[in-house]
């Protein structure tokens, strides 16, 4: 129970990021309710609180992103309807990468090993032309590779290598990508 309690006590946020949090919170229905093909304008609003956004970047107004300032989008990338963008650590999605909806990518967990649990956030880097296809999910610390695909509800735990198709749960290579 002590353990429970030094968790719960740890400062896991800075009060600037805590601030960030609640204001996006606070803006996120501009971004919800926007209209479909006002790309420009989520991609202005993730900008202002601190992603770095390339240029042609579609993000649909129903994807969830949580601290967009952990936030990397290449230019032509695009992250469809219903996705979880977990960004409590760093997330970058590559130049023409697609994230298909009901994707989540959660670069946020635990550490179990330690009593208290403390909460870690660990980097997901998705490369450039990857696909994560629909349902997928992305867990924390996994580098996809450049030109590689996930698989409609692949469960992907361990770094997938450049130009592999993967697919699964766990994720387990299927194929090859030529490019």
């Amino acid at each position: 129970m002590i353990e429970v309690a030094a968790n719960r006590a740890a400062q896991k946020w800075s009060r600037r990021e805590l601030f960030g949090r609640m204001l996006w919170a606070a803006v996120y229905p501009l971004f919800r309710l926007s209209p479909r093909p006002f790309w420009a304008w989520r991609a202005m609003m993730l900008r202002m609180f601190g992603a770095n956004v390339g240029s042609n970047v579609h993000v649909y107004p129903t994807v969830r992103i949580m601290i967009p300032w952990n936030l990397t989008l290449g230019d032509f990338s695009a992250v469809g309807d219903r996705a979880i963008l977990y960004a409590l650590g760093p997330v970058s999605i590559g130049e023409r990468a697609t994230v298909s909806s009901y994707a989540y990518l959660c670069a946020g967990s635990h550490n179990w090993r330690d009593p208290s649990m403390p909460l870690t956030k660990p980097e997901i880097t998705i490369g450039s032309d990857s696909w994560i296809c629909t349902g997928a999910f992305i867990g924390p610390a996994v580098r996809v590779g450049d030109n590689s695909i996930i698989g409609a509800c692949a469960v992907v735990v361990r770094n997938v290598e450049p130009g592999t198709l993967v697919a699964g749960n766990p994720a387990r290579e299927v194929g090859r990508r030529e490019v």
